[in-house]
């Protein structure tokens, strides 16, 4: 599943290609992927210009000012810019065509993702209740550390809890924990404020870096048979259970910690 990195890299992708740009025509090629989509969709999104394309968590939002489309790749989604023109594959669900002659086509062979409606002046459902995001001002170890008091689970849990911090996933919880050298399934509220303020910054830098890594390949967002240039992920211990430790050499392990595969160095991190 893309996670946050991947996500903002599909932001920055398509947004030169939509902002300013009115948005003709909606074409829906069925009425659901993960939920129904609003019919709203294809009521109010014609005629509307694109004022920003945002991204909260892992949504990205195509805000106009009769409302903003909800968007979440899903496990398999992906959004490109094309020529109007381009004949539409069996997976491709959603075409937003654009008064510049091109459209933004959302293909999701899964069917995982979502195309939902935020209304003005309100936060859609699935939005509420999120933590900051991992690279603003509002995300550093403090915050880390006073969430985490009552916490007795796993850390790793624990930052993935998309109400503590968004976009932390299963792969950039597992790095950031190896580069801060906490053990993953160390019990939340057992780990030191010092500790906190390394780890949010751990987090802070490596996802920074896939951003930036994924980044260099924007130019993939505007091909016909393109997709998005995900992060070449640098990856330290995620999945590599057996091989050696980058630092030390010690066999890298693996288990399952809250249901997702886990990685770390029994000797790096405790």
């Amino acid at each position: 599943m893309p996670e946050l990195p991947e996500v903002e890299t599909t932001r920055r992708g398509i947004a030169p290609h939509l902002l300013g740009r009115r948005v003709e025509t909606v074409r829906l090629r069925r009425p659901d992927l993960r939920w129904p989509i609003p019919e709203t969709i294809r009521s109010s999104l014609p005629g509307q210009r694109i004022d920003a394309v945002s991204r909260r968590a892992k949504y990205l939002l195509i805000g106009t000012g009769a409302g903003s489309a909800l968007l979440h790749l899903g496990m398999s989604g992906v959004l490109r810019v094309l020529d109007a023109d381009v004949p539409a594959g069996p997976h491709d669900h959603v075409d937003l065509l654009l008064d510049s002659g091109r459209m933004l086509r959302f293909t999701d062979p899964r069917r995982f993702g979502c195309l939902l409606w935020q209304a003005p002046g309100t936060v859609h459902p699935l939005l509420g209740g999120l933590g900051p995001e991992p690279l603003s001002g509002a995300f550093d170890g403090d915050l880390l550390w006073q969430r985490s008091r009552s916490r007795r689970g796993a850390v790793k849990s624990f930052i993935m809890d998309q109400g503590v911090v968004v976009g932390v996933g299963n792969i950039y919880a597992s790095e950031a924990l190896f580069a801060a050298g906490i053990h993953p399934a160390r019990a939340a509220d057992r780990i030191s404020r010092t500790r906190y303020v390394v780890l949010a910054n751990q987090i802070k830098r490596i996802l920074a870096r896939a951003i930036e890594r994924g980044g260099t390949t924007l130019r993939d967002f505007i091909a016909p048979d393109g997709v998005p240039g995900y992060f070449e992920q640098e990856l330290t211990v995620y999945g590599r259970d057996g091989a050696p430790c980058r630092t030390c050499g010690t066999p890298i392990s693996s288990r399952m910690i809250g249901q997702r595969n886990t990685f770390w160095c029994r000797s790096c991190q405790h």
